[in-house]
């Protein structure tokens, strides 16, 4: 079984504390290594039901906050639909990730899960006016 860490990073050089996971494969797709991260995730939120979701991507009804997403009423998230949003999000170039030294580019690309393999989530800041 390999660890490994999740590190959220962005463009502006803040760099979130890291997260692990524990994953049986050797290798895996980028849209499996998105959707574990985001399910447990949530599985932490909804088990703690914090009053905001520290996640990669915001959920719907949710509004943007210092450190994280507010909900505006307080519930518990669904891992489906928001691992539709993370893969939505990687598609449409919402953030890129980093395995090691190297980037993915692919939902379909595999990965080798390695103890210790860091991957950096590095979330991309819409410029203003275009």
């Amino acid at each position: 079984m390999a660890t490994v860490t999740f590190v959220d990073e962005t463009t502006s050089g803040e760099r979130g504390a890291g997260r692990v996971l524990d994953i049986a494969e050797e290798r895996l797709t980028v849209r499996e290594l998105i959707r574990r991260r985001v399910h447990q995730e949530v599985a932490e939120f909804n088990a703690r039901t914090p009053e905001v979701f520290q996640g990669l991507v915001q959920p719907q009804d949710a509004e943007r906050v210092l450190n994280g997403y507010a909900l505006r009423t307080s519930r518990r998230i669904d891992p489906e639909a928001q691992t539709r949003l993370a893969l939505q999000a990687f598609a449409g170039n919402g953030f890129l990730i980093i395995v090691g030294d190297r980037q993915v580019t692919g939902l379909d690309e595999e990965i080798e899960a390695a103890s210790g393999t860091e991957v950096t989530f590095l979330k991309l800041v819409p410029l203003v006016g275009g």
